[in-house]
């Protein structure tokens, strides 16, 4: 009896053993198999590779920015460092990243980062008080390592490139006072009408979730919305787009292919299903091309499976 419970234990230690090593093998040959020399060459840093986890990590720190908080004069080392890590996923390649941009900086490397197939899944502050504002955009790609590592080049490249540029855009001089916008324009273009207040037109779209076993919707918060001021040749927009987080790609890509510039990406709730992503966005241009940005992103909510609630 005895013996026949250790030749099981026995059995089962060796399955597990070869569990282990094949794990490992499998391990061993993700790392063998992704060619960090390239990798380096192709993004033009030196990174290095973690022999353990099997991730190759470039970092470059942002030395080129002259910021403060609050009155400390902030370096790298203190989190102003754009990364890139790189890990084997099966036949394939994952990278992820996080980009420290000034606030003029963020949607041409946005821009950057989506056109050459990279997405983009956050966009946020780490800091109060800072002088010139920064932010985080955080962004994730799967395909090849050669691919993978050529898109990161251009985010770098971008960064590089817009790192001397203007803190801050021309003036729009737009006074909601002296709103003169057709708000019919708007309806026609958006498919949807809104409410004027106060020299401000605001178009409304409620969406639905569950939270805590009850459905929440527009009058919750959960709602995309575009506010307009101006006149019918020269308008501003803001807004917020709800979407589930399948749909971020198609209208961070509809919005900036027209113009529109992003301005934050994050979640507004915490357990909610399905999940609800909040873009925040911000545009200056005639009300026509705006709303008609807008509506192009509207749509592509629904070629990707928009919920209930439009």
């Amino acid at each position: 009896m005895r013996k026949n419970i250790w030749n099981k234990i026995s059995v089962a230690l060796a399955g597990c053993a070869a569990v282990i090593f094949v794990g490992w093998s499998v391990g061993a040959m993700s790392h063998r198999a992704m060619d960090t020399a390239k990798i380096e060459s192709i993004v033009g840093h030196k990174g290095k590779l973690n022999e353990k986890s099997g991730v190759f990590k470039i970092s470059v720190p942002r030395e080129d920015l002259n910021l403060t908080i609050a009155g400390v004069k902030m370096n790298p080392d203190m989190g102003l460092t754009s990364w890139a890590a790189f890990q084997g996923s099966g036949q394939h390649t994952m990278v992820m990243g996080d980009m420290v941009v000034l606030e003029s900086q963020v949607n041409p490397v946005m821009s950057a980062a989506l056109d050459n197939g990279l997405a983009v899944t956050a966009l946020h502050n780490h800091f109060f008080w800072d002088s010139p504002k920064v932010m985080f955009m955080h962004v994730e790609g799967m395909g090849s390592a050669e691919a993978l590592a050529g898109a990161i080049a251009k985010v770098f490249a971008e960064i590089q490139h817009t790192s001397g540029g203007s803190m801050h855009p021309s003036d729009a001089n737009i006074d909601p006072d002296q709103t003169s916008l057709d708000p019919k324009k708007i309806d026609s273009a958006l498919g949807h009408s809104g409410t004027m207040a106060h020299g401000v037109y605001k178009v409304v779209i409620g969406r639905t979730t569950r939270m805590h076993g009850q459905q929440v919707g527009s009058d919750m918060g959960v709602n995309t919305w575009a506010a307009f001021a101006g006149s019918d040749d020269h308008a501003i927009v803001d807004g917020d787009f709800a979407i589930e987080e399948q749909e971020l790609q198609g209208v961070l890509k509809a919005l900036r292919g027209g113009g529109i510039n992003i301005v934050a990406i994050h979640n507004h709730m915490t357990g909610e299903s399905p999940r609800i992503i909040f873009l925040h966005y911000w545009g200056v241009g005639p009300t026509a091309q705006l709303a008609g940005t807008i509506k192009t992103a509207l749509n592509s909510e629904h070629a990707h499976g928009a919920i209930s609630g439009h």
